[in-house]
């Protein structure tokens, strides 16, 4: 509705989510459990949050995640996708596949995500883009070529999709946006 933001922020000493008003006024922290919280994106009624996560629990883990996040940065390779209601409320694990899922972005009436992953080859650059239903069922890949297809994002209507892919050539740094018809 316009009224508030979502965001990640470093400002407490983890990765986690807040919102806060336009203003900059009412920052409420989402999430408190320790590891990466990012990426939040808004159901389109505005009632849920789509986001990546990833909370190591194995000692080792852990400490190398927070090496890194005291240099200010993350290895995005373990990331599952929750969601959660827009006050924090009811957070839940979409995905359980492996690998990096992110770039969630909602379908035009809020059922389901569609969103970027490598989970089928993990320690590749390979990112297709799938559609999952809010409960975790219904996995559905949309696209199939070698390179990165991330960022995916649907028309209001969602007739249309557009996406970020190396798809012109796979093997350069070129990203290009693309667009194309979507019939579910």
């Amino acid at each position: 509705d316009g009224k508030r933001f979502v965001f990640t922020s470093l400002k407490d000493g983890d990765l986690n989510i807040y919102t806060m008003n336009v203003d900059g006024s009412d920052v409420r922290q989402l999430t408190h459990q320790v590891g990466y919280d990012g990426g939040p994106w808004w159901s389109p009624d505005g009632t849920k949050i789509a986001y990546r996560a990833y909370h190591p629990t194995d000692p080792a883990e852990l400490k190398d995640y927070q090496d890194l996040l005291k240099q200010h940065i993350v290895r995005p390779t373990k990331m599952e996708l929750w969601v959660m209601n827009a006050d924090g409320s009811d957070q839940r694990q979409v995905t359980h596949l492996g690998g990096a899922n992110f770039g969630p972005s909602w379908t035009h009436d809020g059922k389901r995500l569609i969103f970027s992953s490598n989970y089928k080859d993990p320690h590749s650059g390979n990112f297709d883009l799938f559609i999952v239903g809010i409960d975790g069922t219904g996995l559905e890949q949309i696209t199939t070529d070698e390179g990165f297809d991330g960022f995916p994002m649907f028309s209001p209507d969602g007739k249309q999709l557009i996406w970020a892919s190396q798809r012109a050539d796979p093997k350069s740094m070129d990203v290009n946006l693309y667009i194309a018809d979507f019939r579910p």
